[in-house]
Protein backbone atom coordinates (compact mmCIF):
# COMPACT_ATOMS: atom_id res chain seq x y z
CA UNK A 1 0.00 0.00 0.00
CA UNK A 2 1.29 3.35 -1.18
CA UNK A 3 0.06 6.63 0.16
CA UNK A 4 0.90 10.27 -0.86
CA UNK A 5 0.72 12.97 2.01
CA UNK A 6 -1.19 15.91 2.04
CA UNK A 7 -0.11 18.71 4.00
CA UNK A 8 -3.59 19.68 5.68
CA UNK A 9 -3.80 18.30 9.45
CA UNK A 10 -0.16 17.03 9.44
CA UNK A 11 1.36 19.84 11.59
CA UNK A 12 3.64 20.36 9.05
CA UNK A 13 5.07 20.68 5.30
CA UNK A 14 6.81 17.69 3.22
CA UNK A 15 10.01 16.94 3.96
CA UNK A 16 11.17 14.61 1.45
CA UNK A 17 9.79 11.85 -1.00
CA UNK A 18 11.01 8.21 -0.23
CA UNK A 19 11.09 5.24 -2.62
CA UNK A 20 8.11 4.96 -5.41
CA UNK A 21 5.47 7.35 -3.60
CA UNK A 22 4.94 8.06 -0.15
CA UNK A 23 6.14 11.63 0.59
CA UNK A 24 6.88 12.28 4.18
CA UNK A 25 5.52 15.03 6.07
CA UNK A 26 5.84 16.07 9.92
CA UNK A 27 3.58 13.23 11.01
CA UNK A 28 5.37 10.38 9.00
CA UNK A 29 8.57 11.73 11.14
CA UNK A 30 6.72 11.68 14.23
CA UNK A 31 5.96 8.30 14.14
CA UNK A 32 9.51 7.14 13.24
CA UNK A 33 10.30 9.18 15.96
CA UNK A 34 7.89 6.91 18.63
CA UNK A 35 8.97 3.96 16.84
CA UNK A 36 13.18 4.52 17.06
CA UNK A 37 12.12 4.87 20.89
CA UNK A 38 10.13 1.67 21.06
CA UNK A 39 9.63 -0.56 18.25
CA UNK A 40 6.95 -2.70 19.71
CA UNK A 41 4.94 0.39 20.61
CA UNK A 42 0.51 -0.72 19.47
CA UNK A 43 -1.16 1.38 16.92
CA UNK A 44 -3.45 2.94 19.84
CA UNK A 45 -0.17 4.04 21.79
CA UNK A 46 1.36 5.30 18.35
CA UNK A 47 -1.71 7.44 17.58
CA UNK A 48 -1.75 8.54 21.04
CA UNK A 49 1.96 9.82 21.06
CA UNK A 50 1.63 11.54 17.68
CA UNK A 51 -1.87 13.20 18.24
CA UNK A 52 -3.61 11.39 15.65
CA UNK A 53 -6.30 8.66 15.03
CA UNK A 54 -5.98 4.86 15.11
CA UNK A 55 -7.09 4.71 11.78
CA UNK A 56 -4.71 7.03 10.64
CA UNK A 57 -1.50 6.02 12.71
CA UNK A 58 -2.30 2.44 11.23
CA UNK A 59 -2.45 3.59 7.60
CA UNK A 60 0.55 6.03 7.87
CA UNK A 61 2.42 2.83 9.68
CA UNK A 62 1.34 0.39 6.59
CA UNK A 63 2.43 3.12 3.86
CA UNK A 64 5.80 3.24 5.88
CA UNK A 65 6.04 -0.32 5.54
CA UNK A 66 4.71 -0.31 2.28
CA UNK A 67 7.18 2.22 0.50
CA UNK A 68 10.20 0.55 2.07
CA UNK A 69 11.05 3.30 4.26
CA UNK A 70 10.47 0.98 7.24
CA UNK A 71 12.71 -1.84 6.23
CA UNK A 72 12.37 -4.36 8.97
CA UNK A 73 11.83 -4.53 13.01
CA UNK A 74 15.13 -6.01 15.23
CA UNK A 75 16.10 -6.51 18.84
CA UNK A 76 18.67 -4.58 19.86
CA UNK A 77 21.01 -5.72 22.23
CA UNK A 78 23.71 -5.38 25.07
CA UNK A 79 26.73 -6.51 22.83
CA UNK A 80 28.70 -6.66 26.81
CA UNK A 81 25.99 -8.93 27.99
CA UNK A 82 26.49 -10.61 25.15
CA UNK A 83 29.92 -11.88 25.48
CA UNK A 84 31.07 -9.44 22.62
CA UNK A 85 32.50 -6.39 24.57
CA UNK A 86 35.58 -6.01 22.18
CA UNK A 87 34.80 -3.30 19.35
CA UNK A 88 37.26 -2.65 16.60
CA UNK A 89 37.74 -0.80 13.03
CA UNK A 90 39.78 -2.82 10.95
CA UNK A 91 40.55 -0.15 7.78
CA UNK A 92 41.41 -2.31 4.49
CA UNK A 93 43.88 -1.70 1.60
CA UNK A 94 42.03 -3.84 -1.43
CA UNK A 95 43.97 -4.69 -4.27
CA UNK A 96 42.13 -2.85 -7.27
CA UNK A 97 41.84 -5.82 -9.67
CA UNK A 98 40.03 -7.91 -6.19
CA UNK A 99 37.35 -5.63 -5.35
CA UNK A 100 34.41 -9.40 -6.18
CA UNK A 101 37.12 -11.24 -4.32
CA UNK A 102 37.71 -9.74 -1.80
CA UNK A 103 33.69 -8.81 -0.90
CA UNK A 104 32.81 -12.70 -1.45
CA UNK A 105 35.47 -13.55 1.31
CA UNK A 106 34.14 -10.93 3.54
CA UNK A 107 30.74 -12.27 3.27
CA UNK A 108 32.11 -15.54 4.72
CA UNK A 109 33.19 -13.41 7.94
CA UNK A 110 29.79 -13.70 10.56
CA UNK A 111 31.45 -11.61 13.02
CA UNK A 112 31.65 -8.83 10.71
CA UNK A 113 28.91 -6.28 11.69
CA UNK A 114 29.92 -3.69 9.07
CA UNK A 115 31.76 -2.89 5.89
CA UNK A 116 31.43 0.25 3.83
CA UNK A 117 33.24 1.83 1.04
CA UNK A 118 35.42 4.73 1.76
CA UNK A 119 37.37 7.92 0.84
CA UNK A 120 40.50 8.50 2.24
CA UNK A 121 43.99 6.57 2.69
CA UNK A 122 42.36 3.27 2.87
CA UNK A 123 39.23 1.27 0.86
CA UNK A 124 37.64 -0.41 2.60
CA UNK A 125 36.57 -0.35 7.22
CA UNK A 126 35.29 -3.08 8.51
CA UNK A 127 33.52 -3.01 12.09
CA UNK A 128 33.98 -6.26 14.14
CA UNK A 129 32.71 -7.14 17.84
CA UNK A 130 34.62 -10.14 19.59
CA UNK A 131 34.96 -11.24 22.86
CA UNK A 132 38.64 -10.35 23.63
CA UNK A 133 41.80 -8.95 21.58
CA UNK A 134 43.39 -11.69 20.84
CA UNK A 135 40.00 -12.68 18.56
CA UNK A 136 40.64 -9.36 16.95
CA UNK A 137 44.32 -9.91 16.72
CA UNK A 138 44.01 -14.04 15.09
CA UNK A 139 41.30 -12.49 12.56
CA UNK A 140 43.59 -9.85 11.40
CA UNK A 141 46.56 -11.86 11.22
CA UNK A 142 45.13 -14.86 10.27
CA UNK A 143 42.22 -14.58 8.11
CA UNK A 144 42.30 -11.30 6.72
CA UNK A 145 46.48 -11.40 5.84
CA UNK A 146 45.49 -14.57 4.00
CA UNK A 147 43.22 -13.30 1.87
CA UNK A 148 44.69 -12.49 -1.62
CA UNK A 149 42.78 -9.37 -2.03
CA UNK A 150 43.72 -7.06 0.92
CA UNK A 151 47.00 -5.62 0.79
CA UNK A 152 47.29 -3.90 4.16
CA UNK A 153 45.66 -3.61 7.38
CA UNK A 154 45.05 -0.91 10.06
CA UNK A 155 42.62 -1.71 12.90
CA UNK A 156 41.57 0.94 15.57
CA UNK A 157 39.92 -0.60 19.11
CA UNK A 158 36.75 1.70 20.53
CA UNK A 159 36.76 2.28 24.01
CA UNK A 160 33.91 3.97 24.70
CA UNK A 161 30.67 3.97 22.54
CA UNK A 162 29.57 7.27 23.39
CA UNK A 163 26.53 8.02 21.23
CA UNK A 164 24.54 5.61 18.90
CA UNK A 165 21.09 6.31 17.39
CA UNK A 166 19.11 2.68 15.34
CA UNK A 167 19.38 6.32 13.00
CA UNK A 168 18.41 9.79 12.47
CA UNK A 169 15.73 11.94 11.23
CA UNK A 170 15.62 15.80 9.58
CA UNK A 171 12.84 16.59 12.18
CA UNK A 172 15.92 15.97 14.91
CA UNK A 173 17.61 19.02 13.87
CA UNK A 174 14.55 21.23 13.45
CA UNK A 175 13.71 19.93 17.04
CA UNK A 176 17.25 21.60 18.21
CA UNK A 177 16.68 24.93 15.69
CA UNK A 178 13.50 25.43 17.59
CA UNK A 179 15.08 25.09 20.68
CA UNK A 180 17.42 27.48 19.69
CA UNK A 181 20.78 25.61 18.96
CA UNK A 182 22.59 28.03 16.53
CA UNK A 183 23.67 26.50 13.04
CA UNK A 184 27.42 26.43 12.35
CA UNK A 185 28.04 28.97 9.88
CA UNK A 186 29.15 28.39 6.50
CA UNK A 187 33.32 28.49 6.44
CA UNK A 188 34.29 31.80 4.31
CA UNK A 189 37.13 31.83 1.97
CA UNK A 190 39.54 33.52 4.22
CA UNK A 191 39.37 30.44 6.38
CA UNK A 192 40.96 28.67 3.95
CA UNK A 193 43.98 26.96 5.51
CA UNK A 194 47.66 28.13 4.43
CA UNK A 195 49.56 26.23 1.88
CA UNK A 196 51.89 23.48 4.32
CA UNK A 197 49.06 23.88 7.35
CA UNK A 198 46.62 21.07 8.35
CA UNK A 199 42.70 20.86 7.67
CA UNK A 200 40.80 22.72 10.32
CA UNK A 201 38.54 20.66 12.79
CA UNK A 202 35.74 19.25 11.23
CA UNK A 203 36.56 19.83 7.79
CA UNK A 204 37.04 16.74 5.20
CA UNK A 205 39.83 16.52 2.61
CA UNK A 206 37.93 13.95 -0.18
CA UNK A 207 40.01 11.16 -2.19
CA UNK A 208 38.90 10.20 -5.78
CA UNK A 209 37.31 6.47 -5.50
CA UNK A 210 40.08 4.28 -6.91
CA UNK A 211 39.08 2.20 -10.14
CA UNK A 212 37.22 -1.32 -9.35
CA UNK A 213 35.35 0.54 -5.55
CA UNK A 214 32.41 1.25 -7.85
CA UNK A 215 31.94 -2.21 -9.01
CA UNK A 216 31.97 -3.03 -5.43
CA UNK A 217 29.80 -1.17 -5.02
CA UNK A 218 27.08 -1.97 -6.94
CA UNK A 219 26.87 -5.06 -6.51
CA UNK A 220 25.85 -4.97 -2.74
Amino acid sequence: MTETSSNSGSGGGATGRIGIGLELDATHLKILEVLRDNGRVSVSALAERVGISRANAYTRFEALRADGVIRRFTAEIDHQRAGLGIVALIFVTVRQQMWPQFRAQLAQMPEVEYCAITTGQHDAMIQVRMADVAEVHAMVTERLANIPAVKATETVFILDEVLRRPYVLPSDRERDRGRGVPRRPAPSASSEPEQGQGLPLGKMRFVGAAEGRAALRDAT
